[in-house]
């Protein structure tokens, strides 16, 4: 850990209607953290995403950058869906986030071209997403949220869309990379095998309005054979177990 990387402080979000998202959430980030949001729909883990990227503001509370506040590129954003270019090769797509930082292609292409290896797609420079595979178009989003080498990636249910092979197979590329890289990650999903597997604190969420209800920390190693591990069963149940009295509110 490289210290303190950001800090939420009594975050509460209301939307027009009257829909309150979040209250009174608090939590601490420690740079090179991979933390999971854990909670069930609509208990506001993607409205936090939101309000932490600057994409949305907090109606109440403060987020706090104890390092020096992100620079353009510095907060990597994958979405539930792809949302890829869909006439742009998987290198252009991968490119996006450079080209609007005013880096032209031939400047940007060994990092893109770097991206695409870390994810496995060495070789598919030049297709296009109805070429590729649901994993594949994945690994492209995911090489074009890491291109620019951000502090903090935000990862918004990534998988859930993905078949059980290709979710492993994604999930372990995730984690190796975030092993090789040592970004900061914060990962919303529904799964509690998921988070068990891939987080190293997994953060539970309360119905709305979200609040935090609890927190676990994960002490198996970032690899795929955790998966096996009995440990990792031990862990989901106790996740699984924590989880009911918010549930049961």
């Amino acid at each position: 850990m490289a210290g303190p990387l950001l800090g939420l402080h009594g975050i509460a979000r209301r939307f027009p209607g009257g829909v309150e998202a979040l209250r009174g959430i608090d939590l601490a980030v420690q740079a090179g953290d991979f933390i999971a949001l854990l909670g069930p729909s609509g208990c506001g883990k993607s409205t936090l995403l939101r309000l932490i990227a600057g994409l949305d503001r907090p109606d109440a509370g403060s987020i706090t950058w104890h390092q020096a506040a992100p620079a353009p590129g510095e907060i990597g954003f994958v979405f539930q869906d792809a949302t890829l270019l869909p006439w742009a090769s998987a290198a252009d797509n991968v490119w996006l986030p450079l080209r609007l930082r005013g880096i032209g292609r031939e400047a940007a292409r060994h990092d893109v071209a770097a991206a695409l290896a870390r994810v496995g797609l060495a070789g598919f420079e030049h297709a296009r997403p109805a070429q590729l595979s649901g994993g594949m178009r994945m690994r492209v989003s995911l090489a074009r949220a890491l291109v620019g080498r951000p502090r903090l990636l935000l990862m918004d249910e990534p998988f859930a869309a993905l078949d059980e092979f290709t979710r492993h197979g994604v999930q372990e590329d995730l984690l190796r990379l975030w092993t090789q890289i040592g970004c900061t990650v914060l990962f919303v999903t529904h799964s509690i095998y998921e988070a068990a597997f891939l987080a190293r604190r997994i953060v539970l969420m309360s119905p709305r309005p979200g609040r935090i209800s609890g927190e676990i920390a994960n002490d198996l190693p970032p690899l795929p054979s955790s998966r096996t591990d009995p440990r990792h069963g031990e862990l989901v149940a106790r996740i699984t177990a924590a989880l009911r009295p918010a549930l049961a509110a």
